[in-house]
């Protein structure tokens, strides 16, 4: 399984511990709240719904209340429920907290499940993203002093948004570092505000809103 289809689990299995969903609101939550999946097409969501099927990690029935019509037939929309082995595999990967929990490409869908990640396995991974963006951040500005003679306006520029974004991010894990280590054992806190994601040395960022994971079309 690719990196990308693990992470998709992990999403899916997230947004399903909240409530039901149908694959329509799944991909809508997916699309809307977790950036990585904002290209998500049905044609990877359904595959990844049939595995965890398989797998009895989800389950599936008919919701009567609400109908699509299919070959000209209407018929109830299957909605998707998580099973407990569904929640304990959850749970299971909740846990990890190696450097796939935060890369570029997968911090954020970590950082969405928060409120259900035991809170050493927060800690680390918040230190561990603040680690990889301290030296992301060493990097640009030993680039930035070797070539800066020879760079012309526009790549200083971008140079400096992508040195200014990495150095914003710092700022904000540092807040959520202090303020994890400051909340008693066995509490949640509760994060607030956004972020700039700067996913690498010379790419602009865009803003991250801590997201919210588990809602419904």
């Amino acid at each position: 399984m690719s990196r990308r289809s693990e992470l998709l689990e992990f999403a899916v299995l997230g947004l399903l511990h909240e409530s039901p969903m149908h694959g329509y609101e799944l991909r809508k939550r997916l699309n809307a709240a977790l950036g990585v999946f904002r290209a998500l097409s049905y044609g990877t969501l359904y595959p990844c719904l049939r595995t965890l099927l398989d797998r009895g990690l989800i389950t599936e029935s008919q919701d009567p209340t609400v109908t699509a019509i299919t070959a000209g037939s209407k018929r109830g929309r299957i909605v998707y429920e998580l099973t407990a082995d569904g929640k304990e595999h959850f749970q299971d990967l909740a846990k990890e907290a190696g450097p796939t929990a935060w890369e570029d490409d997968t911090f954020d869908v970590h950082f969405a499940f928060f409120a259900r990640t035991e809170a050493e396995v927060r800690l680390r991974i918040l230190e561990g993203r603040r680690s990889r963006l301290e030296e992301r951040l060493d990097s640009i500005r030993a680039t930035s002093a070797k070539n800066r003679e020879r760079l012309d306006a526009y790549t200083a520029a971008l140079q400096q948004h992508g040195e200014d974004a990495a150095e914003r991010e710092v700022r904000w894990l540092n807040e959520l570092i202090t303020a994890e280590r400051n909340v008693p054992a066995q509490a949640t806190p509760r994060h607030t505000g956004t972020t700039t994601s700067a996913s690498s040395s010379t790419t602009p960022s865009t803003t991250r809103t801590t997201p919210s994971p588990g809602n419904k079309e």
